[in-house]
């Protein structure tokens, strides 16, 4: 009886510290550019690997950057078991670069979602500030189907040239964030296009309402940073790519991907971009937190 007993309270506890788990994402795929096909990097050679990664990993939710409307509908082809959220930047609709959120269709349940672009009208498609390209942020406020928990999970693209437009967009986010979550715990991804010793990277990190994943992770591994280039020997120091957290999440483990494939003899990333995972743990079970 006793052995029993003790076999029922380890699956109790293994349910719960399941439940009690996020496992979290970012990954900027890489439009589907013509012109990478001419150096060996198609986008219909790079998405199978794509897919089968994830599967593999089978993150509950990631955001994603520079998803175009047919990259989608082959993601959505090819990963198993994924709903997602979110439209084209430059029309709301299906025209232009999407900031896509994906989750586990039987883990996660979509209780509400929406986007807002990075400019001073952020109710519908518009260039902000200083910009190179119109950039949008997806939101969704999600519910684990077993614990029950609900959470925010924000997805973007910053701009890649306005210094102006990062600034005020890292801004507007924090403003929606702190507007929408209402002390609900909050994930914020994305390819910020700055790295960890910029200004707009210290706007989050001090924020008092976000903190950076690879700062707080309790374990490492990131043998390099984020962006590759589609070079196989790149290395630097730069984070690009972030996973911002509210306080309600301990990190235990964060990771950035270094993963790639073969073409004949050649060696070729992903995409121009390393993913990055963390495991989360809702801090409000500090119990399971070894």
């Amino acid at each position: 009886m006793n052995k029993l007993t003790t076999l029922f309270l380890a699956l109790l506890l293994s349910c719960s510290l399941s439940a009690q788990r996020l496992y979290v994402g970012t990954y900027n795929i890489r439009y589907n550019n013509p012109n990478d096909e001419k150096e060996g990097n198609a986008w219909a050679q790079r998405c199978p690997q794509l897919c089968d990664f994830i599967n593999f990993e089978q993150p509950e939710i990631f955001g994603t950057q520079e998803v175009l409307v047919d990259q989608l509908h082959d993601l959505m082809k090819g990963l198993d078991g994924y709903g997602y959220i979110g439209v084209g930047r430059d029309d709301g609709k299906e025209k232009g670069e999407y900031a896509a959120i994906f989750y586990k269709k039987d883990q996660l349940s979509l209780l509400d979602s929406g986007n807002f672009w990075l400019s001073p009208t952020p109710e519908r498609a518009s260039l902000g500030w200083d910009a190179a390209c119109i950039r949008i942020c997806t939101w969704g406020k999600f519910q684990d189907k077993i614990s029950g928990k609900q959470f925010y999970f924000f997805n973007t693209h910053m701009d890649h040239v306005g210094t102006v437009a990062r600034r005020e967009s890292a801004r507007l986010i924090l403003k929606r964030i702190n507007q929408l979550s209402k002390g609900l715990p909050t994930i914020l991804t994305g390819d910020f296009n700055v790295d960890q010793t910029d200004e707009i990277y210290q706007i989050f990190s001090n924020s008092g309402v976000l903190r950076d994943c690879y700062t707080n992770a309790l374990q490492r591994m990131a043998p390099t940073g984020t962006w590759n280039d589609f070079m196989q020997d790149s290395r630097s120091k730069a984070r690009i790519d972030h996973i911002f957290v509210s306080s309600d999440f301990k990190v235990p483990h964060y990771a950035i991907f270094t993963n790639s494939y073969w073409l004949g003899k050649s060696r070729r990333n992903i995409s121009d971009h390393y993913p990055v995972m963390v495991k989360l743990i809702f801090t409000q079970d500090k119990t399971l937190i070894k």
